[in-house]
């Protein structure tokens, strides 16, 4: 990313912010993609925070933190994007979690477990699981994303591992369904 640029589209150089365009896109609609789970969707999300950063990019005080800034704005629009059609939120699982060894049916339920566990946090909480093990920020980082304390993005964490794993465990416990050929 090119601080200069930014300065540039700060004072209100539409090339200059059609040229951070591109880039910011495609990570922006990776975050929103693992947050939602819906292709349409994080394409909205995305278009939303993208217009947003144009329109509140003045605001941006340090032009060295706009990559960071971007992530903000698009978590921002996930929410919106869910409190909009909240029972359309799918949210694949972001995370390899998977052995390589099980056979592939295992991997598969074991997949759909994670789905559904994933798909059952609040958005902060995808966000924070999206953010920390998807994009490898330190939770530093991600408090400083979010706009919150290091300590809440760190309980926000602990709290979305934490009702995942019992997701899990509620799963296991519930009868199979029987498949005959």
């Amino acid at each position: 990313m090119d601080v200069e640029l930014v300065r540039l589209a700060q004072r209100g150089d539409r090339e200059a912010f059609a040229a951070l365009v591109p880039e910011a896109v495609d990570r922006l609609l990776g975050v929103a993609y693992r947050i939602l789970g819906d292709k349409d969707r994080a394409e909205e999300a995305t278009q939303l925070a993208v217009i947003n950063a144009w329109r509140k990019l003045r605001s941006l005080r340090d032009p060295e933190r706009f990559e960071a800034w971007t992530y903000r704005l698009v978590v921002s629009a996930c929410r919106d994007e869910t409190r909009r059609r909240p029972w359309e939120v799918r949210a694949p699982v972001a995370l390899a979690l998977l052995p390589e060894h099980r056979n592939a049916e295992r991997q598969v339920d074991d997949r759909d477990q994670l789905e559904r566990a994933f798909r059952r946090l609040s958005v902060d909480h995808r966000a924070v699981i999206v953010l920390h093990h998807h994009l490898g920020l330190p939770l530093v980082e991600v408090g400083r994303v979010l706009g919150i304390p290091t300590g809440t993005a760190r309980s926000r964490l602990h709290y979305a591992v934490r009702a995942m794993r019992a997701s899990l465990e509620h799963d296991d416990e519930l009868p199979k369904a029987r498949v005959t050929a």
